[in-house]
C-alpha cells in the first residue's frame, strides 16, 4: 500500500514537473485586440522622423494594437538616427510590420535596417532595399581594427534579427561591408527568403497578415488578426511635420540661398525691414534643417563663401566675375553638402541646384546689363548733359556770344571763330559755365 502511494505521488510530481517544463519552454500567447496603427513615411528619415515613429510605437503599445504597420516610401535616411530606432523596433511589445511601398520605392540602407528589425517584413512589386555602397561606413579617423569591430557588430545585429524571424542572412555580410541592392524578386528568391511577404498594396498586405504569429521580444507570441480591425493612421503633429519638412536637404538648401538674397536685398534697398525679417526667418529654418543632417563642414564653408561672393557682386559690380565664381562654388557645395557615408541615398536634388544657379545667374546678368547700359548712357542732367546738344545762336558769336539750349541762355565761344544769329551750333564742351560750340556742317 505504501509503495503504491509512493508511486502515485512520484507520478504526480513528475506530471507537475513536466507541465512546468512545458510552460517554461512554450512562449505565452499575447492578447492583441486593439486597432491596427499605420505610419506613412516619405522623404528623408532624420532625428525628427524617428521621434515621430517612436511616438507612434508608444501609442500602439499603449493601445495594445493588433499591429503597427510602417509604410516605408523613403529612400534616404541618416544612419545615426535610423540605427537606434531599428533597435527600438526590434524590442517592440506589439507586432511591427515594415512594408516597402508603393511600387518603385528604393528604400536604400534605411530599408535594410528597418526590414531586418521588423517582426514581419513586406515589399511591394518593383521595390528594393540596400545600397551600392557599404551599408555602414565609419569615420576614417578611427583605426582599422576599430572599424572592423564596428562592422562586425552591425553584421551580428542584422544576422540576429533576421535569423530570429526566420529570414535569410546570406546577404547581410556583403551588404554591410561592400554594398548590395536586393529587389523584391531577389529577396523572396533566397532560401529562406529575406522578406516575409510580397503585397501590391496595404489592403492585400492586411489579408496576408491575418492569422500569422510572431514572437515578440518579451517572450510572448502574438497572432495577428488584421481583417475587420479599425485602421488608425498616426499623423505627425504640426511641429513634427515642420521639422521633418525643414530637414529635407533640397528645401533646406533653397531656404538658405533665398534667405540670404532677401537679406542682401534689404541692404541694397532699405525699407520696412520686411525683406530682412523674411530672410532671417528663412535662414533660421534652413539651419534647423541642416543641423538635423550630416553636412560636410568643408562644403558648408564653401556655400557661405559662395553666398558672400554673390552678395559682393550686387554691391560692387565687376561685370559678373564674382557672381560666376560664387555660382560655381555654390554648385560644388550643393553636390557635396550631405555626407554620403552617414546618409546614403540622401542628397540635394540636382535639378534644384542647377535651377537655383540658373535663376541667380539670370538675376546677376540682368543687374550687370542694366549697370553697363547706365554707364554707357550719355549724361542728361547738369552741365555735362549739354554736351552734344544742338543750340541756337541768339547773339552772334565772334567768337563769343550767347546761345539758347535746353530752355536757357548760355555764354558761348565758337571754335570756328564766328556764327551768325539764328544759326545752329553743337555743344562740344563746357568750361566754367561757358559752352564751347561748333558750327554744324551741312
Amino acid at each position: 500500500m505504501r509503495s503504491s502511494c509512493a508511486r502515485a505521488w512520484a507520478a504526480l510530481l513528475a506530471m507537475v514537473a513536466w507541465a512546468a517544463l512545458l510552460c517554461a519552454s512554450t512562449p505565452a500567447r499575447a492578447q492583441v485586440s486593439g486597432p491596427i496603427y499605420t505610419v506613412e513615411l516619405r522623404g528623408t528619415i532624420t532625428g525628427a522622423t524617428t521621434e515621430y515613429l517612436r511616438r507612434a510605437l508608444q501609442t500602439a503599445e499603449s493601445a495594445n494594437a493588433s499591429a503597427l504597420i510602417i509604410l516605408l516610401g523613403s529612400q534616404g535616411g541618416v544612419l545615426r538616427d535610423v540605427r537606434p530606432f531599428a533597435g527600438s523596433l526590434a524590442e517592440a511589445t506589439v507586432p511591427v510590420v515594415v512594408f516597402v511601398a508603393p511600387s518603385g520605392t528604393q528604400s536604400g540602407p534605411t530599408g535594410a535596417l528597418l526590414l531586418s528589425a521588423a517582426h514581419l517584413s513586406a515589399m511591394a512589386p518593383n521595390t528594393s532595399f540596400g545600397s551600392p555602397l557599404p551599408l555602414s561606413r565609419f569615420d576614417a579617423a578611427l583605426s582599422e581594427q576599430t572599424q572592423v569591430m564596428l562592422l562586425d557588430s552591425v553584421v551580428d545585429q542584422l544576422r540576429d534579427w533576421n535569423s530570429t524571424r526566420g529570414r535569410s542572412t546570406v546577404w547581410i555580410d556583403q551588404a554591410v561591408r561592400d554594398g548590395l541592392i536586393l529587389t523584391n524578386e531577389q529577396a523572396v528568391a533566397l532560401n529562406p527568403p529575406a522578406v516575409d511577404l510580397i503585397a501590391a498594396d496595404l489592403g492585400q498586405l492586411l489579408t496576408l497578415l491575418d492569422g500569422r504569429s510572431v514572437a515578440l521580444d518579451n517572450s510572448t507570441t502574438a497572432t495577428l488578426t488584421t481583417l475587420g480591425r479599425t485602421n488608425v493612421a498616426v499623423e505627425p503633429t504640426l511641429w513634427e511635420g515642420l521639422r521633418m519638412a525643414l530637414a529635407e536637404p533640397t528645401l533646406a538648401f533653397a531656404l538658405l540661398i533665398f534667405g540670404a538674397l532677401l537679406v542682401y536685398l534689404e541692404f541694397a534697398a532699405p525699407g520696412t525691414a520686411i525683406f530682412a525679417g523674411s530672410g532671417i526667418v528663412l535662414i533660421l529654418g534652413a539651419l534647423v534643417g541642416l543641423f538635423a543632417l550630416p553636412v560636410q563642414p568643408w562644403a558648408m564653408l564653401l556655400l557661405f563663401v559662395a553666398l558672400a561672393l554673390l552678395g559682393a557682386e550686387f554691391f560692387v559690380s565687376v561685370h559678373g566675375a564674382l557672381a560666376v565664381i560664387g555660382l560655381v562654388l555654390m554648385i560644388v557645395s550643393g553636390l557635396n553638402l550631405i555626407d554620403p557615408a552617414q546618409a546614403p541615398g540622401t542628397s540635394i536634388a540636382l535639378w534644384a541646384i542647377l535651377g537655383i544657379a540658373a535663376l541667380l545667374g539670370a538675376a546677376v546678368a540682368a543687374v550687370t546689363l542694366m549697370a553697363v547700359r547706365v554707364r554707357r548712357r550719355p549724361v542728361t542732367t547738369g552741365q555735362e548733359g549739354l554736351i552734344g546738344r544742338i543750340a541756337e545762336v541768339r547773339q552772334a558769336l565772334d567768337p563769343e556770344g550767347m546761345v539758347y539750349v535746353d530752355g536757357a541762355l548760355w555764354q558761348a565761344i565758337c571754335e570756328d571763330g564766328e556764327a551768325e544769329r539764328g544759326e545752329r551750333v553743337r555743344v562740344t564742351a563746357v568750361h566754367n559755365l561757358q559752352l564751347i560750340v561748333r558750327k554744324i556742317e551741312i
